[in-house]
């Protein structure tokens, strides 16, 4: 409904009791389009994939299968399915459906990512700033992902919280895109990238590597420390006649107790085996299990210890050597970490390489000869694993969440291409008819994004801090 005017057609001004009742009108009927907002970002769509070949992760490869989806979970996984009255139809004979890929490290869709102001920052949250507009997300449902973990940086020993995002693109409410009920992650980091951006001109703790240790273990004895006091002053209070005063409020400290109870998976940034080693005993001293390492470059020289200790890797396939300290690794290691039992997936990192998991995890057949299973394992089921979302997505499952991609050829091939990528049984993404732009918001004055044909230095997790570093050395 557009009002263009609030005059009669003979010109004549309407008289004030039908101005107010206009008014009214309007008023509700906006209050109407902005209730439906959420419901819109948590759509939910019915849908039948029929004659498929189903790669269901967990219960093998079903040829001439059919999916059908009801209100945006899969109900039946089968052949000759009926669609009830109303479900919309997707052809897929000769095609393959995976499960929706899922990106365990990403920084798109948020607004910034490095809260470099001190070494320890757990209590920001990139959660707090999302941006749904982002063609990232839109141009990642073009390679089939439909969940990504958006992290904060690198910049600190310890940093913010993360966020789990379902790439629901073309909603306008930024919480619409959130996942409802993904645990909460923290993003830890180990080495160069903390110990620069905080010992350069700041000369402060950490400076060394052992010191990103000290930082670690000081802040989680003051967690625990804190946690205490509230227990303490919850039980007296609850004594009858009890009077005093509430331990003050600090809400870097709870998040730090909450990984402490378990309640938060730390995502920790990490490249060397000697300081991977030395995070494990850091959690074992202060009992904490829920553990993810991030690009783990040498992790393959500790998987042992990282399987007995239940610690989990994601990795690149095959990205290294672009700073010292990552000088050394192989494309075996996520075989290697696999095989020894390890939950391991292959992550991005980058907005461009998120487009292709699925070929970085056809480099394991290769690096490693794992099977089919395994290597789509490492860009679906396992990814959930580390974020404690995979009794939800992950694989192909009657109840789990119809977040799905249907190919053209096998996603483990070269000749792999996804078609269709669908997010709770609604289609996000469709290769033959989408258009040609499908940004929310066409900027006629926007300059075309920089192609750059030079290898760079793959350290996404500091981006947003070149000022910084002119700044901490003097330079501006």
């Amino acid at each position: 409904m557009v009002v263009t005017s609030c005059r009669y057609k003979d010109n004549r001004n309407p008289s004030p009791k039908r101005v107010n009742n206009m008014k009214r009108t309007i008023y509700h009927i906006l209050l109407a389009m902005l209730a439906t907002l959420p419901a819109l970002g948590q759509q939910t769509g019915n849908m039948l994939i029929r004659n498929a070949t189903v790669l269901t992760i967990t219960q093998g490869t079903q040829a001439n299968t059919d999916v059908l989806i009801k209100g945006g979970k899969i109900a039946q996984v089968g052949k000759n399915l009926t669609a009830p009255a109303g479900y919309t139809v997707q052809e897929a004979t000769g095609m393959f459906v995976m499960p929706g890929i899922i990106d365990a490290h990403s920084h798109q869709g948020i607004d910034a990512i490095n809260e470099w102001t001190a070494p320890v920052t757990a209590e920001v949250a990139v959660g707090d700033a999302i941006n749904p507009f982002d063609v990232a997300l839109y141009r990642a449902l073009a390679g089939g992902v439909t969940t990504i973990h958006a992290m904060h940086g690198s910049a600190n020993a310890i940093g913010g919280q993360c966020q789990t995002l379902k790439l629901r693109y073309g909603v306008l409410e930024p919480e619409a895109l959130r996942m409802q009920g993904a645990p909460r992650t923290i993003k830890f980091a180990l080495g160069e990238n903390p110990t620069r951006v905080h010992g350069g001109g700041n000369n402060i703790v950490p400076r060394t590597r052992m010191g990103v240790e000290f930082v670690m273990r000081e802040a989680f004895a003051k967690a625990k420390a804190y946690a205490a006091a509230v227990d303490t002053y919850t039980k007296a209070k609850a004594q009858k006649g009890f009077r005093g005063a509430p331990p003050e409020y600090n809400y870097r400290l709870e998040t730090l107790a909450e990984i402490l109870k378990g309640n938060i998976i730390i995502h920790c940034h990490s490249y060397r085996a000697d300081e991977i080693y030395m995070m494990l005993q850091v959690c074992k001293d202060f009992g904490i299990k829920k553990i993810v390492f991030q690009h783990v470059n040498e992790g393959f020289k500790v998987a042992p210890e990282l399987a007995a200790y239940g610690a989990m890797a994601s990795v690149f396939a095959d990205w290294w050597a672009y700073k010292f300290e990552v000088y050394y690794s192989t494309a075996y290691n996520a075989a290697i970490l696999t095989r020894n039992g390890v939950t391991t997936s292959i992550n991005s990192d980058d907005p461009e390489l998120m487009r292709h998991l699925y070929h970085e995890a056809g480099k394991t057949q290769k690096y490693g000869a794992l099977s089919d299973d395994e290597a789509l394992a490492l860009i679906t089921l396992n990814p959930a694993k580390q974020l404690g979302i995979d009794q939800r997505v992950g694989s192909i499952e009657v109840g789990k969440d119809a977040d799905l991609v249907i190919f053209q050829n096998h996603p483990l091939s070269i000749y792999g291409v996804p078609q269709v990528t669908i997010v709770d049984g609604v289609v996000r993404f469709d290769r033959t008819k989408d258009a040609d732009d499908m940004r929310l918001a066409v900027d006629p004055n926007e300059p075309i994004e920089a192609v750059e044909l030079e290898q760079r230095d793959h350290d996404s997790c500091l981006e947003g801090l070149d000022g910084a570093f002119d700044t901490i050395f003097g330079l501006n």
